[in-house]
This record gives C-alpha cells, sequence and structure tokens, in this order.
C-alpha cells in the first residue's frame, strides 16, 4: 500500500502525459515552452486571479512573494507555529523575524484570535516594524480567511497564503490561491496537484507585483533576460513540468478532487466513535485532502502504532513532530520564543493515514480495521 499512490494516478493517466512528454521533446523547447504560458493562464482562471507566475519549487514561491513586498532586516512576520519549515524559513533567509502564532486544535490553521493578540504584543513592544502575516492551508483545508483578512486589514498588514498543501479549496466558493494579497502553492509531487520533480506558483491580482515577481525569477530581468535591472535568482518551472501538469489539472479538476472527498468520507464513517479526533472541516469550507490527518487519545505511543501499522503493510506519518519555534535554526533568536501549548500537543497526537483520489474503500476499511 502506498501513502500517496503517485504510480498509480501515472498508469490511470499515462497515455495523456506521455503524449505531452513527448510534444515537449519533439519540438525541444526546454525552457519557457509554451505550456507554461497555458499552464499558468490555466491555473490563474481557475483559482479566479488576474495573475499567474510559475516559478522552481513551492519555497521560491514564497520568497519571491517577500522579494516583492521588500520585506527584510528589522521586519517581522507572523507565521503558525504548526506548519512546514518553509513557512518561516523564508522570512528568516529574507533577513526578516518570523514570529510564531499557535494554532486552532480542530483546523490545524492559524487560530484569528492568537493572531490578534500576538499583533497587540508585537506593536506594543516596538521592537520589529510588523509587515505581513503567512496562513498557511494545512493539511488541504483553507486557513480561516473571512477572519484573518478582516485583522489584516484593521492592522494594515500584508497577507500572504501558503497554499502549498490547499489548491483545490475552497471557502464559500472562492478557491485557495486567490485570497491574501500574494498567494502561492507547490507542485511537489505528493501535493494536491503535483508535478514530477518540483515546482511551485503565485497569484495575486497586483500588476506591480506579479511584474516584479516575474523580474525576480529571472534573474532580475528588465525587458528581456540580458537587461538585468535588479538582483534576482533563477527559478523556472520546466516545460516538461507545465506540460505534466497541464494533464494532471485537467484530472485534478474532474475527478480527483470529488475522489478525496469521497475518501475522506470512508475514513469518517469507518473512523467514527473509536477514540480518534477526526479531521473537521468548518461550515462552507471544502479541503484538497493533501493529507487525512487525526489526532491520536492522549497517552497513545504513537512510535509503537506506526511500527504495527508499518509490520501489516500501511504507511503512515507524522506532519509534523516538532514546533517551528523549537527548530534548532531558531535557537536564540526571537523567533524560539513562542507560547503556543496547542501545537506543542498537536506534534505529539497528530498520525496522517494514506490518503490519495486512488484510494478504494475496502483499502480504508482495511486501514481503520487494523488501526481500531
Amino acid at each position: 500500500m502506498q501513502f500517496r499512490d503517485l504510480q498509480k494516478q501515472y498508469e490511470v493517466l499515462k497515455p495523456q502525459i506521455d503524449a505531452a512528454v513527448q510534444k515537449v521533446c519533439a519540438r525541444a523547447n526546454y525552457i519557457s515552452g509554451q505550456e507554461v504560458r497555458q499552464l499558468e493562464q490555466q491555473l490563474a482562471d481557475y483559482v479566479g486571479v488576474k495573475h499567474c507566475i510559475t516559478c522552481a519549487n513551492g519555497t521560491d514561491a514564497l520568497t519571491l512573494a517577500l522579494m516583492a513586498w521588500g520585506i527584510g532586516p528589522g521586519d517581522a512576520v507572523l507565521v503558525p507555529d504548526f506548519t512546514f519549515f518553509a513557512s518561516g524559513e523564508t522570512v528568516a533567509y529574507e533577513g526578516a523575524t518570523p514570529l510564531f502564532v499557535d494554532v486552532d486544535e480542530s483546523t490545524f490553521n492559524l487560530d484569528p484570535d492568537k493572531l490578534e493578540q500576538k499583533i497587540l504584543e508585537v506593536k506594543a513592544q516596538g521592537r520589529y516594524t510588523l509587515r505581513a502575516v503567512v496562513a498557511v492551508d494545512l493539511f488541504g483545508l483553507p486557513a480561516d480567511y473571512p477572519r484573518i483578512e478582516a485583522i489584516c486589514k484593521k492592522h494594515g498588514l500584508l497577507l500572504l497564503e501558503d497554499g502549498a498543501q490547499g489548491f483545490g479549496g475552497t471557502v464559500n466558493g472562492r478557491r485557495v490561491g486567490s485570497f491574501g494579497d500574494i498567494a502561492t502553492t507547490s507542485f511537489f509531487p505528493a501535493k494536491p496537484l503535483g508535478c514530477y520533480g518540483d515546482g511551485g506558483a503565485i497569484f495575486t491580482n497586483n500588476d506591480e507585483w506579479a511584474d516584479l515577481i516575474r523580474s525576480y525569477a529571472v534573474h532580475g530581468k528588465g525587458a528581456m533576460k540580458y537587461d538585468n535591472v535588479r538582483l534576482g535568482v533563477n527559478s523556472r518551472l520546466d516545460t516538461l513540468q507545465a506540460a505534466i501538469l497541464l494533464v494532471k489539472l485537467e484530472a485534478f479538476r474532474n475527478s480527483e478532487l470529488d475522489a478525496v472527498e469521497q475518501v475522506s468520507r470512508w475514513y469518517d464513517q469507518a473512523l467514527a466513535g473509536c477514540g480518534f479526533a477526526l479531521p473537521h472541516r468548518p461550515e462552507g469550507f471544502t479541503s484538497s485532502w493533501a493529507q487525512y490527518t487525526l489526532r491520536l487519545p492522549a497517552g497513545t505511543d504513537r512510535d509503537a502504532l506506526q511500527a504495527k501499522l508499518k509490520e501489516q503493510g500501511i504507511p503512515t506519518m507524522v506532519y509534523y513532530p516538532k514546533p517551528m519555534h523549537l527548530q534548532k535554526a531558531f535557537a536564540g533568536t526571537d523567533s524560539a520564543r513562542a507560547d503556543c501549548p496547542v501545537t506543542e500537543r498537536l506534534c505529539e497526537t497528530v498520525l496522517s493515514l494514506p490518503m490519495h483520489p486512488y484510494l478504494t474503500r475496502d483499502a480504508v476499511e482495511q486501514i481503520a480495521g487494523k488501526l481500531r
């Protein structure tokens, strides 16, 4: 059994993917080919924003957004404590200070009440210029954007949506990637929409920022690539990956999102009443189910449970075993000073089960039965 069965997905989509790859190879236009622009237009239309700029990976997408805003030394950015390292790493890499905020225990996402408390605390201390908030769509579920957007507007802060895990999710019909001032996503293979390598994208309705990001992504280019008007990076999505993503985006829209939602319902039914805290979907929210993550009862020996499941051919994962503020990279900095008891509790109790569009009901019943 696969945790996320990319082999099965390829088997289903093989004719279309092979044809798309062969088409690119026949033209030998491997960098900035026509498929890249086609994909950007389709992604922008799907999300419902004016601009989509693809790049080399999801981490670069976050970096490029921060570069467009000029975030750097002396600035602070608020980041959820329960997330992947890149959400805070990119802030620190730009010379700014990530300050971590606790999350909601039922959704795993940034807690709006804790966010506003942290904003007031940082402003009162006066040590940093508070510039932005990063909200993460963890495990596929969008963050509480109706409240987070209002808080950012109230306090004059930029909002960056880290949609690396949430592409395809919605809030009241509005899609992940359309929230905040800039949004990003990742096409890492295991993501809801993944390529066959690394890839990422940035979404925005702001023309100036879109132009800046396109420039920064190609060595700070101006009118053409040998006219360098600023210092940039080299972060482009390969044409081959764009061609693969065009095929996979169609399947994602037409069947895969509905399929993972059905798998999540099977899990809910099979695990109801067994003592696990199952994933929560607030009213009006839909998830793209990057992970199906439950919370184990307090005192469970998670390592032993994982080992027993592995012996029976069932893979599981722990996302994430350590809060961001306790990562060694932040030791001795203000980033390490955080009061996040919910995150610390989640890091000890979460467990993610196999989840993908091609998981059968029989497999779900088998997993649930062994887990029980």
